[in-house]
């Protein structure tokens, strides 16, 4: 038996097999991964509060006048009148700014998570109790009511001016700690179009999904606006909406492709980039200049029976080095791991690379956006 036809037939099945791994596969993304419902979005609500029961780690009430005119306020709404002039010594009580974001379709009676801030000087909001607080939204209109004990996740500990602490111990968070009073109306609930807003303009994936709910849903169903904006035209009856909706978030969009873009953190020098960012043919140098600055003691001795003093000076001495920049050429449509390869062989640090891609930007070379956060 004549085993080279096998052995051809087995390595062209591998190379075909490894081809097939090789070739990235058509990307595909829920409705619900790249676009929200018009209109349906969380609502941001803040309060002003006291929070009592703190162990000595509250306010210094001299240096935030407002926490005693705040708790005077609210003694005087429970009918107690704090005779004028008296000047209370507090440490106790602590002014906080109360937080939380409304869900959409909230309704009266659901409890949400809040997050309690300090604004004065407290040590520690730790085991201190947040009173009754309104929680108002952008139209001065009250959506909630917060209260309930405070959890701080850190711990710390003071004494003889020493002092240790683990974690943040001005913040905490109250779970379940407000009450819904009043919801917000939504466009959903009406028997008009509904609009999907993509996540990130792009006309291409604005006419990938209209052709895909279009397809899948029936002709007419989608009509894109612009690049952001597609109209759906939705069932009048909220029950069959809501079927509608569930029916389109979970289609998949393929051809769907996220821009190209290379994100830096310029604080801790990390640089991510996506899978479409491209590079044009091009060559880069780098080479590392450093200046090293250093100074030493100088003792300067007077001769004998001379009359001068010993002078103590300092010495600079300031070195400048270069080492030899490399040269990289880096072919035309590179892709992520050869970028990233690439600018290894040149022994770039993270900041170095900050200071490379912003180069090839400029230079036309890097197809990216630059996103320096």
């Amino acid at each position: 038996m004549n085993q080279h036809p096998f052995l051809a037939a087995c390595l062209r099945l591998a190379v075909a097999m490894l081809c097939a791994l090789l070739v990235p596969a058509a990307q595909a993304a829920r409705v619900k991964d790249l676009a929200n419902v018009q209109g349906v979005r969380n609502n941001q609500l803040v309060g002003y509060g006291l929070v009592v029961g703190l162990d000595g780690t509250g306010d210094q009430t001299t240096q935030t006048p407002f926490t005693t005119q705040s708790l005077m306020s609210m003694l005087s709404n429970l009918g107690i009148n704090v005779p004028p002039g008296t000047r209370l010594q507090l440490k106790n009580v602590a002014a906080v700014m109360v937080t939380t974001m409304l869900p959409p379709f909230s309704q009266p009676g659901q409890q949400v998570d809040v997050t309690v801030s300090s604004m004065g000087n407290a040590k520690s909001l730790r085991g201190g109790t947040l009173l009754l607080t309104p929680l108002k939204g952008l139209d001065g209109q009250v959506y909630a009511m917060a209260q309930g004990s405070v959890s701080v996740g850190g711990a710390g500990a003071s004494a003889a001016g020493s002092r240790a602490q683990i974690n943040h111990l001005s913040a905490g968070r109250i779970p379940a700690g407000a009450t819904v009073e009043r919801d917000v109306p939504t466009p959903f609930a009406g028997d008009g179009a509904l609009r999907l807003e993509l996540t990130t303009a792009d006309f291409s994936t604005a006419r990938s999904m209209v052709e895909t709910i279009n397809r899948r849903i029936g002709p007419g169903t989608a009509t894109a606006l612009d690049g952001r904006v597609i109209e759906l035209r939705a069932p009048s009856s909220p029950d069959a909406r809501v079927a509608f909706m569930a029916q389109i978030e979970d289609l998949e969009v393929v051809g769907s492709r996220a821009p190209a873009r290379v994100v830096i953190n310029a604080r801790t020098g990390s640089v991510v980039m996506n899978q479409s960012v491209r590079l044009a043919p091009v060559a880069v140098a780098h080479g590392n200049l450093s200046v090293t600055v250093s100074s030493a003691p100088v003792v300067s001795q007077p001769a004998p029976f001379s009359g001068g003093q010993t002078v103590v000076t300092e010495r600079a001495d300031i070195e400048i080095r270069q080492s030899g920049g490399a040269i990289v050429h880096l072919d035309g449509g590179a892709q992520l791991a050869e970028v990233v390869k690439a600018l290894n062989l040149l022994g770039a640090t993270p900041q170095d690379l900050i200071s490379i891609l912003q180069a090839l930007k400029t230079a036309g070379a890097l197809t990216a956006e630059l996103e320096i956060i």
